[in-house]
Order: C-alpha cells, then sequence, then structure tokens
C-alpha cells in the first residue's frame, strides 16, 4: 500500500505529465483517409433507442428467458481524430429482452461516465470511480443478480439496471481496492469469478482478484511484474490461475506524446505465462517460457492433464500495439494449443486453425475441464483486429477439424456466446447468440444459431433496424440469475 508522501508524489508527476501529453496531443497528425474506428461500419450511434417492437423470422426458443448484452465503445461526442484509440471510447450497451418464445424489447444505453453525463447535460453518477478513468466499455456480465459494465487498466465496476441504465459507479460495494479486468472467468464448482487485473499507474504489479457468488471480493493478491504489461484476460484451471504476461507494456513515450491509450510492442519485455496456484502468493507464480514473442488478448478453455501440464487454447496475435496508435494493429492470428509444462517451466505451441479469427468461446460449464467445442468469428486478412469478414467458425479441438458458417456478403460477426438448451445438456446441445452487421442495409441482427446444427438454418433472427456498431465483448444474462 502506497503512502500519503509517495500518493503525493505519484499525483504532482502525473499532473506534469498529463499537461505535456495535452500539448503534444494537439499537435498529432490526424490519420490519413479517416479513423478506421470512427468510420464504416465503426461510425457511432448518435442516440439512445427503445424499440418493443421487433420482426422476428423463425422461431425463439421457449426455453430462453433473459436478457443478450453487448458493450462496445461508442463516443457520445466526436473524439480527437489524431489521439483517439478504439478502446477507450465511451462505453455504449445494447440489449435484448428474450422471453416466452418472443423479443420483448432492445434497448441502448450510454454508460454514464462523468465526461457522458456532462456531454448528456445530465447530474453525474454517484459511487467510487477512478479519477484518470471511469469509462467502461469492454465487457458487461450479470454478478448475483446485477448488471456491471467492467474494463481494465485501472477502471472500476459500473453498475447498471436490468434496463441498462447506469445506477452508479460501483467496485463490487467498496470491496474492490485495485483496478478490475474486462474478463473474469467464473468457476462451475464453487462460483467465483477469477481475474488477473491491472493498473496502468502501477506498472510493477498485477492482482489475482476473485469475486465470491455474491459479488464481493474476497482476493486481491498482487503479482510481481515490470514494464506494466496489458493483461487483457486470463484462465482458470482447478488448481491455477493463468497469467498471460506478454510483450505489450505500458510506454511513457506514447503517453507524453498524447495518444488515449499509451502501450506499445515490446519484444525485450519476454513472453511467459504463469501458472499462479489459486490461494497462492504472488512469489509462487511458476512462469513458463514461450519461445517466439506474441500476444493473447482472448484464451478459450483451460484444464490440467493427469501428468501435470495445464492446456489452454488461445487465439495468438503475431504482434500489437506495434502498426497502429488507433488500434490493435498486428499482422495476423490463428488458433493455438499451449501446453505448459510446469516442470520443465516451457510452453508448446501447436497450430490449430491458421485463420485470422477472434472471440472463442465455448460451454462455460465445461471450465476447468477438458472439453471438445471453442466457437470463434472469422477476421478480415487486413491488419489489426478488422471485424470485416462474413464468417463464424466452430473448432473441434478433439477431432481436430473445424466447419465454417458463411453469414453472406456484407453480413459482419461480431462474438457469439454458447447457451444450453437445458442444465444438463451435452457440451454442444444448446444456441449460439450473436450480433450480426448487415452492412449493405444498415442494420443489424441478433442471430439464435443451432450450435449442434451450426451450418443449417439459423433457429431465429431478430432484426435490428439500424447499425449497431462492432463491439467487444457479449453475455446471455438468464433471468433466473
Amino acid at each position: 500500500m502506497a503512502s500519503v508522501i509517495e500518493k503525493t508524489i505519484r499525483s504532482a508527476v502525473t499532473k506534469g505529465v498529463m499537461t505535456v501529453a495535452d500539448f503534444n496531443r494537439k499537435r498529432l497528425p490526424e490519420p490519413e483517409g479517416g479513423h478506421p474506428y470512427l468510420t464504416g461500419i465503426h461510425t457511432p450511434m448518435t442516440e439512445e433507442v427503445t424499440l418493443d417492437t421487433l420482426k422476428v423470422d423463425g422461431e425463439i426458443p421457449a426455453q430462453l428467458d433473459g436478457r443478450y448484452l453487448r458493450i462496445g465503445p461508442n463516443p457520445v461526442t466526436p473524439p480527437d481524430r489524431a489521439s483517439y484509440h478504439w478502446f477507450v471510447g465511451d462505453g455504449m450497451a445494447h440489449g435484448v429482452r428474450i422471453s416466452g418464445g418472443k423479443a420483448e424489447w432492445y434497448r441502448n444505453r450510454w454508460i454514464r461516465s462523468n465526461a457522458v453525463s456532462d456531454a448528456l447535460g445530465e447530474d453525474r453518477k454517484p459511487g467510487t470511480r477512478n479519477p484518470r478513468t471511469d469509462t467502461a466499455n469492454t465487457n458487461i456480465v450479470g454478478i448475483d443478480g446485477r448488471t456491471f459494465a467492467i474494463v481494465e487498466a485501472g477502471g472500476k465496476p459500473v453498475e447498471l439496471s436490468d434496463t441498462l441504465d447506469t445506477i452508479a459507479h460501483n467496485p463490487f460495494d467498496g470491496t474492490l481496492q485495485n483496478s478490475y479486468s474486462a474478463h473474469p472467468h467464473l468457476d462451475p464448482a464453487t462460483g467465483e469469478m477469477h481475474a488477473i487485473c491491472y493498473d496502468a499507474q502501477q506498472p510493477e504489479t498485477v492482482w489475482h482478484t476473485v469475486v465470491d457468488a455474491h459479488g464481493k471480493v474476497v482476493r486481491e493478491e498482487p503479482i510481481p511484474v515490470k514494464d506494466g504489461p496489458s493483461i487483457h484476460d486470463c484462465q482458470i484451471t482447478e488448481h491455477y490461475a493463468l497469467v498471460f504476461d506478454l510483450p505489450a507494456v505500458f510506454s511513457m513515450k506514447r503517453l507524453v506524446a498524447g495518444y488515449a491509450f499509451p502501450f506499445q510492442w515490446s519484444p525485450d519485455h519476454g513472453c511467459r505465462l504463469g501458472l499462479l496456484p489459486r490461494r497462492g502468493k504472488g512469489e509462487d507464480v511458476i512462469w513458463c517460457e514461450i519461445d517466439e514473442p506474441c500476444y493473447v488478448y482472448h484464451p478459450a478453455n483451460a484444464f490440467e492433464t493427469e501428468d501435470g501440464n495445464v492446456v489452454v487454447d488461445v487465439v495468438v496475435h503475431e504482434s500489437t500495439y506495434d502498426s497502429s496508435p488507433q488500434g490493435p494493429g498486428g499482422k495476423w492470428t490463428r488458433f493455438e494449443r499451449w501446453v505448459a509444462d510446469p516442470a520443465t517451466r516451457r510452453v508448446a505451441r501447436t497450430i490449430l486453425h491458421d485463420r485470422g479469427q477472434e472471440f472463442p468461446r465455448y460451454d462455460e460449464r465445461r471450465s476447468c475441464q477438458p472439453y471438445r467445442y471453442a466457437y470463434c468469428i472469422a477476421l478480415a486478412q487486413e491488419e489489426g483486429l478488422d471485424m470485416g469478414a462474413t464468417q463464424l467458425f466452430k473448432h473441434d479441438v478433439v477431432a481436430g477439424t473445424t466447419e465454417v458458417r458463411e453469414l453472406g456478403a456484407h453480413k459482419h460477426p461480431g462474438e457469439f456466446v454458447f447457451v444450453p438448451r437445458s442444465p444438463d445438456a451435452a457440451e454442444d446441445e444448446g444456441w449460439l447468440i450473436g450480433l450480426v452487421i448487415d452492412a449493405a442495409n444498415e442494420t443489424t441482427e441478433l442471430q439464435i444459431l443451432k450450435a449442434d446444427d451450426f451450418t443449417g438454418e439459423p433457429q431465429a433472427v431478430i432484426h435490428i433496424p439500424h447499425r449497431i456498431p462492432p463491439g467487444f465483448h457479449g453475455n446471455w444474462v438468464p433471468a433466473s440469475a
């Protein structure tokens, strides 16, 4: 815990750095041809909409009772195009309420950061926030009957109503002392949610943070690191929390230059996967070296083998934050299996599918156990996280095969989430639910697909009469939760 003197010095230094950054921001050149994450299908929405009548093709399963929620960046006012990075835009949540075989409503709402409330002429929302950053734009989850918008790098959770209005900035009822993550992972055996969290202002520490089934933080274990690594996601197995310490790190040079997202690619940082015993100390991490520099935003499932190795399937980026100050950058992605050996402290890598893809999801009832199926969206072949492809992938990681679903010309998918047909349904017995942009018509579809009939006709398509910009993460939150 930093002393009062340390905090005072850090605050003074930060203010001085930000004064220089603000000055340099005005001198940055605008991207040629327009900002790639503020134009085209990324053009932000300009209003909040409530729709109580939605056209539906097919039949919505009667078993579905809940909300499909998705969140992403959507600036409330035009940002400075020269310094803007896709990852820092004001958060906007989208939701579709489904019950009794019907789509009852669609809503979108900005997450009320102080800047958003000011821009909309509203009173600021109450609660505890990080004064440097109170935007939440990356994931939206249900925890103990409540809804939270979450983000990484120092931000605190924001509690939302069932209809997506901001209630308060709420660090889990005051139990969260440090930053949070965009990617907590639920252990179905314990009801706990595990995350690896970092704060851009504290480059020597990340935290293993555990939230119990009642939405209260019960563990924030510091883990020593160096250089301020950007750890977007994690995974868990029966005995470990996995720490992806990879070569995307905080850059004072980019911060001072005025860029809004000050991280850069730094191969000299090293590349390693940490195995932290779930109840262990930060010093107990077993660091397993990875031969070639690479980056992982999102893993699929992870589990332990009988011989004590740890398996995790991941979407691997060749690099990130290297070729563009506006978005992820990088030349390629692919789906790999990593096997970490705690004895040799090495990671063996095997390519499972050598195509551009992202947002791997699986049947999360299988978390921490061997599993068979992972579902990803295709990426276009250009550099970076370009969500302009028109395909979904279903990987059978046991058989080593991949099914491809072609959505059609100008139809671009976001992340799809798996929902089982019943609590005791088999692994692939359920639906895949996600948003698909129809770029030709400037509209959006919420598609409900049969996971076990992956290339067959959709179970149902809910039509939303406007384009929802590509966002980040979505989840199905059942009403019973």
